[in-house]
């Protein structure tokens, strides 16, 4: 698939379903496109896949609060399912609760799936990356270099001891009602039915080490402050060979000397001299990617904004740019010359130097609240 589907249009759901709502959606695709009902067929598969990612990033509050607001991008789009994070082992080890007993154990993908051993998920990494202005405007890619979990080259496993490979431990206790049995995952293998039989030294106890990586992510444009991405399974290793976590990458923005950010919008103060905005001029004011020229008209007051149409940023997953806002400013000097002290006296008592606002003038303020509302 070259585009990515809306996950709410994935599900067939509306962005207000709750959490019963969202699971019963992807059991229902899930068993439709399941590959025991399917075999070799590799649109149902696409499509089972496409639900499993749909339903990781819904399932969870905080994914599903970053794709909320800026949808692929804010939970590693780039990435995916199909783009090396999780195989279909991986979606059964994960969700495969979700089918109760629709299928049974066996077969050529889900391996144990009917409660047995799982494939344990590595951690999230968490790193910030800093952006200057231009770089948030154009996109970008970033090389980091990252300390984290990978499977050693040359570890062995056995079976896990405590739970015989199955990956729970099964306890029957006694009450009035009889003998009650329940299940819960082994604590000594964390579910996964196996041990580490042997390993190197540098290994630890689940047969990983530390290694640096680098790690290319691309930056789309439009992010802001605060901003989490996610690139699917760059995080640390899953432990006895199992799935790895996510990289959190959290964007922190670089001040940009002259301009101002709100939201998609720039502002720039420009301080113009009392002559150019007597008699007009035009002025050159910083853009994002460069520099422009805009007309001050004769007459021009102190607080006049002036806008230049798309000269913003570029919305984060939309078509459109924000605006740049130039607040002009009336620059008035601290000390004159006694020359031009002469001119100014001469000028003080002219009729046409005397303030004399008009409502356009006075309701300043109000077209203010009114542009930015």
């Amino acid at each position: 698939m070259s585009e990515k589907r809306d996950y709410y249009e994935v599900l067939g759901l509306s962005k207000n379903a709750d959490e019963a709502e969202i699971k019963k959606a992807y059991r229902k695709l899930a068993i439709k496109y399941h590959p025991d009902k399917n075999p070799g067929d590799a649109s149902a598969e696409d499509k089972f896949k496409e639900a499993a990612e749909a339903y990781e990033i819904l399932s969870n509050a905080e994914k599903r609060a970053q794709y909320d607001r800026f949808g692929h991008a804010g939970v590693g789009g780039q990435a995916g399912f199909g783009g090396g994070g999780m195989n279909m082992d991986d979606i059964f080890s994960q969700f495969g609760d979700i089918f109760g007993g629709a299928f049974g154990g066996g077969g050529s993908f889900g391996g144990n799936r009917g409660g047995g051993s799982r494939t344990v998920r590595g951690t999230n990494l968490r790193v910030k990356m800093k952006l200057t202005l231009e770089e948030i405007a154009e996109g970008v890619k970033k090389k980091i270099k990252v300390n984290k979990l990978v499977n050693a080259d040359g570890v062995t496993f056995k079976t896990c001891q405590t739970c015989n490979g199955s990956g729970r431990i099964t306890r029957v206790a006694q009450t009035f009602l009889g003998a009650m049995q329940t299940q819960s995952t082994c604590n000594v293998c964390q579910g996964a039915g196996k041990m580490i039989d042997q390993k190197p030294s540098d290994a630890d106890a689940q047969g990983l080490r530390r290694q640096e990586e680098v790690i290319e992510i691309d930056i789309p444009a439009g992010v802001e402050e605060g901003i989490q991405l996610s690139v699917t399974g760059k995080g640390n290793a899953g432990p006895f060979n199992g799935v790895p976590g996510d990289l959190i990458v959290v964007i922190e923005e670089v001040e940009h000397p002259e301009l101002k950010r709100d939201g998609d919008n720039l502002h720039f103060d420009a301080f113009v001299n009392f002559i150019d905005a007597v008699l007009g001029e035009s002025i050159e004011v910083p853009t994002v990617n460069g520099k422009a020229k805009i007309k001050v008209e004769p007459g021009t007051q102190s607080g006049k904004v002036l806008r230049l149409k798309g000269k913003g940023l570029p919305q984060l997953q939309g078509y459109s740019h924000g605006d740049l806002f130039i607040h002009i400013n009336i620059w008035t000097p601290k000390k004159v010359s006694k020359e031009e002290r002469e001119i100014l006296e001469k000028l003080r008592n002219s009729e046409n130097f005397k303030p004399n606002p008009d409502g356009n003038d006075r309701n300043f303020f109000k077209r203010m609240k009114d542009m930015f509302h």
